[in-house]
């Protein structure tokens, strides 16, 4: 009798044990599946951010294009800049931090060649103060801002999730379950070198 009572404490205790630490391997799983996610939620973010400029470009190029004696190298470097911004952007559902930082290169390219262009609107004040040119203006500043937030919510989840997948007892779960961690990113030093369209 008293055996048997001794097994059935034995097997409550190794159930007590095996049930926590289900739960706790659930509970980190879950919990690496919503960083994870966060990592790619904000990668779109950026991604949808920098087609948006993608997108505002030709117009900038267009209505400068109105003005017949307009650099015309200025123009060409900016459409080339455009060409390869969206040739690199990065996959969102699998990427790597090359594909990122190659994205981010190239947009830095297409920022600069932008900027160089309105350096040289300066020198065009009937075409600086038309209501097209002001219009772009706005939503390409609105444009910037999007930008550099999303580059900080990308670089902010990538170092919670980074920091989750590299500390015990996490890193144990992430180990199991092939969450590794996200090595290459430009997070703190690339938020701050980013290049911005500036009027």
């Amino acid at each position: 009798m008293q055996g048997m009572k001794k097994k059935n404490y034995t097997s409550y205790i190794l159930t007590g044990i095996i049930t926590i630490v289900g739960i706790y391997l659930i509970t980190t799983y879950n919990s690496l599946v919503k960083k994870d996610e966060k990592v790619k939620l904000q990668a779109n973010e950026v991604q949808n951010a920098y087609q948006r400029r993608l997108d505002l470009i030709p117009n900038l190029v267009n209505v400068v294009k109105g003005v017949s004696d307009f650099e015309q190298n200025t123009l060409i470097e900016i459409t080339e800049a455009r060409s390869k911004a969206m040739t690199v952007n990065f996959n969102t559902t699998n990427k790597t931090a090359d594909e990122f930082n190659k994205a981010t290169d190239a947009q830095n390219s297409l920022a600069t060649a932008t900027n160089n262009l309105i350096i040289n609107i300066e020198k065009y004040p009937v075409l600086k103060g038309s209501s097209a040119y002001a219009g772009l203006q706005t939503q390409l500043e609105g444009t910037e801002r999007r930008i550099k937030i999303a580059r900080k919510d990308f670089n902010e989840a990538i170092n919670v999730y980074n920091s989750a997948v590299r500390t015990y007892p996490t890193k144990l779960v992430a180990g199991i379950f092939g969450f590794n961690e996200k090595k290459g990113f430009k997070a703190d030093e690339g938020a701050d070198t980013i290049t911005e369209i500036k009027f």
